[in-house]
């Protein structure tokens, strides 16, 4: 027999065990360095990386952001980390902060200034919180009613001077207080001379219900995610003034949400369910079979509730103002972008504490880096990041200019929240 040969049976056994001990001592490496590029000692449960609670309820609003938290269990990503996301569909914004700090939601798509509010006490029930990962960037809008725009208002410069030239009560909605839509809605009126505390009257209204309200003549305009300003379009009761991203390109958005007590209980949990729904992230922005799939389902009655039309457009960076301007934007709603969309920067969360005192909403300067250190839950998201092949970005911090000029690094947010001549 010669060294080529097949082996024998009384050497097939050894040559098995052997093999079978060096795949074990490769394992056994490739785990000691995935677990070593975590840096948190103690995170790991009884001594184990196995999610602490297997299957766990994440609340959702019906927008098309909720997309990749409906797809990671919808595609059974979930069950590849260990855990079973159980989607659920809430009615608005308080509710879903409700149920998370009551305990009644483990995890939540939510807005990311509603995080914030909750940590500092300023929108609703003071509870240490956590921020896991951004979920997306951009997609969302501003519309106005059309029967604003038949009289010329059709972005923010007309829409001053037809506030100027006709007095009245100009009402505006936003669908939570402390949370991005009202971020982006006062920016934006403040950038062209309307002081949204003194010069119009704000409301807040669950994102469904921004349609039909607008239709009975409720608000003249609203802030609100897709794809309910599609809607209000294909309706013909509105027509959208700007996005947001043209406010701030490629703004943080939505973000996975939980109690700090969560993540400290069930760390595993945590970073399975945030690995589960980046790779949902990647899979929807991996192509248009994809997004088309996407839409289709998140259109139905148990997640958005609407038409797939009314979805599938703006996704794919296709937009229509309702006036019959068409355009493709390459800066739509992005739910991974190679890694780019997901890290949580902790300028991110500085950025909306600054708006928070710059309206009002705080009273005095907070410890801005150390409110974001606290609430933004870097080392979980890094554990993701590697569990799920995620790039990671080289700073914590990241530069952003808005629609005024006005650069945000995070560098100077005391000087930056003082800066703005239009504010509470």
């Amino acid at each position: 027999m010669n060294d080529h040969s097949a082996p024998t049976p009384e050497t097939a056994a050894p040559l098995a065990e052997n093999a079978s001990r060096r795949d074990f001592i490769r394992k056994g490496a490739a785990a000691a360095t995935f677990f070593s590029t975590l840096g948190h000692s103690g995170v790991w449960a009884a001594g184990s990386d196995a999610p602490e609670k297997t299957e766990v309820k994440i609340g959702f609003i019906p927008l098309t952001d909720c997309a990749s938290v409906v797809m990671a269990a919808e595609l059974g990503i979930d069950k590849k980390y260990g855990v079973k996301i159980v989607p659920t569909k809430e009615a608005s914004w308080p509710g879903v902060r409700d149920k998370l700090v009551n305990g009644e939601l483990d995890f939540a798509h939510v807005l990311y200034g509603l995080i914030y509010g909750v940590q500092l006490g300023i929108g609703g029930p003071k509870k240490d919180m956590a921020v896991l990962m951004n979920l997306n960037r951009n997609g969302q809008a501003i519309t106005l009613s059309k029967k604003l725009a038949d009289v010329g208002a059709v972005d923010g410069a007309s829409l001053a001077k037809v506030m100027s030239a006709n007095p009245r009560e100009y009402t505006f909605a936003q669908t939570f207080p402390t949370g991005t839509h009202a971020m982006w809605l006062y920016y934006w009126l403040a950038a062209n001379g309307i002081n949204p505390m003194s010069g119009a009257k704000v409301i807040t209204v669950p994102p469904p219900q921004m349609v039909a309200n607008m239709r009975v003549g409720n608000m003249d305009g609203f802030c609100v995610g897709e794809p309910w300003n599609h809607r209000a379009i294909i309706d013909g009761i509105g027509v959208t003034a700007t996005t947001t991203q043209d406010i701030w390109k490629d703004h943080p958005e939505k973000v996975l949400g939980t109690t700090a007590e969560f993540a400290s209980k069930y760390p595993n949990t945590a970073r399975a369910v945030t690995a589960a729904i980046l790779e949902a992230g990647k899979w929807i922005d991996a192509g248009l079979s994809n997004k088309n799939k996407m839409a289709e389902t998140i259109a139905q009655r148990a997640y958005v509730n609407t038409g797939v039309d009314a979805i599938n457009q703006r996704i794919l960076g296709r937009y229509q103002n309702g006036m019959g301007k068409t355009w493709d934007d390459p800066n739509h709603m992005k739910f991974y972008d190679g890694g780019a969309v997901n890290f949580p920067y902790l300028s991110d969360g500085m950025w909306f504490l600054t708006q928070h005192k710059r309206w009002g909403l705080l009273k005095d300067h907070p410890d801005y880096l150390a409110v974001a250190k606290a609430v933004n839950r870097i080392d979980i998201y890094k554990q993701a990041a590697t569990a799920s092949g995620t790039p990671l970005p080289s700073s914590d911090m990241r530069s952003s200019k808005l629609m005024d000029g006005v650069v945000w690094d995070g560098k100077d947010p005391k000087k930056y929240a003082d800066s703005f001549k239009v504010k509470a």
